[in-house]
């Protein structure tokens, strides 16, 4: 289980940097950009952890692509249509719960501490994710964007997995073909620049390696363990976001979020004991 919190630490240190760049620079540049940095990492890495370049490996991977870039697509426009404090924990906990749902239904039985610890990971995924004062009404549309957007990047999760075992990191290459293709062909449709701002493209270029190096991470822990477990330890990548944010940009966290960090730690020490 090294391999998957090691992977929920990087996520948490891209979506960083990536916020960084969000800030300064339009979202869908950093995105494409960011993806085109991950896709030279992957394939510099292709030499050191080669696989079969099967049409299995790249379709099992352009699908995975495809759902992960629909679930950013729909995340986005469920923030623009209603309340962070809603969309994104609602988002990260069905992102979660899919692939632990799809887990027990292919046979994968955690044992007990196991179990406890995916169901104490569900709570700080929960509470992590949750903004600070959030307040108002919640609507439907929000909150249907949010549960398509959490599938979406459950369903990248678990259509990894069944990537063949030998493929090696060809199913990345496959899944950032796609999710590249998607989010440009948005960003075309809807004459949205693809050029980050000024002064933003080492950040978004650390975000989208970063990304990539939790990617392949994510993959080689799916081969050679449960997908319940590796998604759960995976999943609780906000709490190293929600860390570097306090100790880098000097960011307050609420009781609720404080409560949720220590939950993850909790998870991390029950599901490596099992």
């Amino acid at each position: 289980m090294a391999l998957a919190t090691a992977c929920a630490v990087i996520f948490g240190t891209a979506d960083f940097f990536g916020g960084l760049a969000t800030r300064r620079s339009r979202v869908l540049a950093v995105v494409v950009c960011s993806q085109l940095g991950g896709m030279v990492l992957v394939l510099a890495l292709l030499p050191f952890l080669p696989g079969v370049a099967s049409t299995g490996a790249l379709l099992w991977g352009m699908a995975a692509g495809v759902a992960g870039g629909l679930g950013i697509v729909l995340f986005y426009r469920g923030l623009a249509a209603g309340k962070m404090s809603v969309v994104a924990p609602i988002t990260a906990t069905t992102a979660m719960a899919v692939p632990v749902l799809f887990g027990l239904i292919v046979g994968e039985r955690p044992s007990a501490p196991a179990m406890s610890g995916v169901a104490l990971g569900l709570l700080a995924v929960l509470l992590v994710s949750r903004e600070p004062g959030g307040t108002g009404r919640i609507t439907l549309g929000p909150v249907l964007n949010a549960l398509a957007s959490g599938a979406g990047f459950g369903g990248f999760f678990i259509l990894l997995k069944l990537a063949p075992a030998d493929a090696g990191l060809w199913p990345l290459v496959g899944a950032r073909i796609a999710s590249i293709g998607l989010v440009a062909l948005l960003a075309l449709a809807t004459r949205r620049s693809m050029r980050p701002a000024p002064g933003t493209w080492r950040v978004t270029i650390a975000a989208g390696v970063l990304d990539m190096a939790a990617n392949v991470l994510f993959l080689l822990a799916a081969q050679r363990g449960m997908l319940i477990l590796v998604t759960v330890l995976v999943s609780l990548y906000p709490a190293s976001t929600l860390l570097l944010a306090r100790y880098v940009l000097g960011e307050r966290l609420s009781s609720l979020q404080i409560a949720g960090v220590v939950s993850a730690l909790g998870a991390i020490a029950l599901i490596a004991a099992s």
